[in-house]
């Protein structure tokens, strides 16, 4: 049967001859394997080259690694120091340079080498050391910061600081304003200083910071020197006088600075460092009020806009160190004018209303108690930052020692917070009532430093339980039997009072015989209820005589 489709084809047969087209798709294969080979020398060649440069940069940058590399990880930055990282240990070496502490106390001294002079180190902001200043001057000149400054700090430091919360605080209802407490005494070293000490250490060339720095004196700011550049892997050196607090020499050395002990006051400490910086080439830092270190603490202004909307008020402690104030206020007014801005300092010393006064920065307010006031008690530092006050600042008032000290109660009790008197010393000018304007708004107080010793902390909190008449002391003379005693301890009871001390005193008084002379320290809830135990008291003991203030 004979398909539909016709007879079936034969298969067609290869045409292909042998060697007929073979020269021509040789030739072909040829040339592209000599063009691959030519392709992959060349680019051989150029990704050897491009290897050599970047070997190149990281041998240059092996010293000065970047600031997010050693404060950041994968998972986010890392707030309160180095992952996995320990603080770089004191080279011995090193030690020939400085002094060595013995056992007694005193410093032995060696001849110091002398390496170079120092150079222009920070852009725009540092400027030669005077040989005849009594002063390291860190600032170019009197050019006042801007906001685009500030913006930039914020950006360059936000992987070596803490972003501190701003909370909205329990004092509110006390005091009758929406309380908003910025609390940067949560820093790592304790205080907002790290802000400004951190820019201005990332801002120096990198062969001063393969040179090293220097500071002096026991504060705030030589303690964020220390960690900060050790964090960066800047050499530094920390000299202080023999006269500073043990532990504060403990935890300058934990940050990874070298401590030095040297002469019995500050002014010797600060002498030697300047002499070291000279002759070996350490850059001598000092805080002064550079637009470098002025633009990192302004950081704190930018925060607290956008931390808390709807500002009306932002408090801020002032005195002779103002660079917070002056730095803080650039911001804020730059992003709302309308926003008050306040800064605090003590009564006692007050240095940046006399310096607002006088014009210009004034040195004739001391201060006899900087163990306890600290970096606040400063004298006045330049002329950049009280510039920028005397514009920018809309009101400054001055606080009693008493006011503080309550402060630094009130934060304990309601806020957890173990502050110094830097740090209470904005919240005092509420505590006061000398914002009387401010009821009703919302403010900001800024709690700048936390670094409070021990011993101080039990003697002022004892003195501000006192101050807020929650603690009080009375004397009576009673019968020297038991049961006259039964009878005023009784009297305490029914009253709800905590006694903390009790002493009988029989030898030397001047009543009858045979009476004993009872002195009572006890604890009250407020004012109000030790007027009520006053008045029982002398319902029962009318010659009750009660030990003031």
């Amino acid at each position: 049967m004979v398909s539909p489709r016709g007879p079936p084809r034969a298969r067609p047969t290869d045409m292909t001859t042998p060697g007929t087209l073979l020269p021509p798709y040789g030739v072909i294969v040829g040339v592209l394997l000599h063009l691959v080979v030519y392709l992959v020398a060349v680019l051989y060649s150029y990704a050897e080259q491009l290897f050599l440069k970047k070997d190149d940069n990281k041998i240059k940058k092996q010293d000065t690694p970047a600031l997010c590399d050693l404060h950041c990880c994968d998972d986010g930055p890392i707030r309160n120091g180095l992952i996995g990282q320990k603080s770089p240990s004191i080279n011995p070496e090193r030690l020939k340079d400085f002094g060595e502490d013995d056992l007694n106390g005193d410093v032995k001294t060696w001849e110091m080498k002398i390496v170079s002079h120092n150079e222009e180190l920070l852009r725009d902001a540092l400027s030669r050391i005077p040989q005849s200043s009594s002063r390291t001057n860190l600032s170019s000149s009197n050019k006042l910061i801007r906001f685009e400054d500030i913006s930039a700090a914020a950006f360059k430091i936000q992987c070596g600081v803490q972003k501190t919360p701003c909370m909205y605080s329990r004092l509110s209802k006390q005091y009758g304003m929406d309380i908003y407490l910025k609390k940067e005494f949560l820093q790592y070293t304790g205080s907002v200083k790290e802000r400004g000490v951190l820019y201005l250490l990332t801002s120096l060339p990198q062969d001063q910071q393969r040179k090293g720095v220097i500071v002096a004196l026991d504060s705030n700011f030589s303690m964020a020197v220390a960690y900060h550049a050790s964090g960066l892997r800047i050499p530094v050196s920390v000299i202080m006088s023999t006269s500073t607090s043990p532990a504060r020499v403990k935890m300058c050395r934990e940050y990874g600075a070298m401590v030095i002990s040297y002469g019995n006051t500050a002014k010797d400490s600060q002498m030697h460092a300047r002499r070291l910086a000279q002759e070996n080439g350490y850059l001598y830092l000092e805080e002064e009020d550079s637009a470098v270190y002025l633009s990192g603490l302004g950081t704190v202004g930018l925060e607290v806009y956008e931390q808390v909307p709807k500002l009306d008020a932002v408090i801020f402690p002032a005195g002779g160190h103002s660079g917070l104030l002056a730095g803080s206020a650039a911001a804020l007014k730059h992003l709302n004018p309308h926003i008050s801005v306040i800064g605090v300092e003590s009564e006692s010393f007050p240095v940046l209303q006399q310096s607002l006064k006088a014009g210009h920065p004034t040195d004739d307010q001391a201060c006899s108690n900087h163990q306890f006031y600290g970096d606040v008690s400063g004298l006045c530092f330049g002329s950049n930052s009280l510039q920028l006050t005397g514009k920018l600042v809309d009101k400054v008032v001055s606080v009693r020692e008493e006011d503080i000290l309550i402060s630094m109660l009130r934060l304990l009790e309601y806020e957890r917070a173990t502050v110094d008197a830097e740090g209470a010393i904005g919240l005092a000018a509420l505590v006061a009532g000398n914002l009387p304007e401010l009821k009703g708004k919302r403010v900001a107080v800024i709690i700048c430093s936390g670094n409070l010793e021990l011993h101080l902390l039990q003697q002022c909190i004892a003195r501000a339980l006192t101050l807020d008449n929650r603690v009080c002391r009375f004397s009576l003379v009673l019968a020297d039997s038991p049961g006259d005693i039964s009878k005023l301890l009784e009297i305490l009871v029914q009253e709800e009072v905590r006694v903390l001390d009790i002493k009988q005193e029989r030898t030397f008084v001047t009543s009858e015989l045979f009476t004993v002379e009872v002195t009572c320290t006890v604890e009250t809830r407020d004012k109000i209820h030790t007027a009520q135990l006053k008045n029982v008291l002398l319902e029962h003991y009318p010659t009750a005589a009660w030990t003031e203030r």
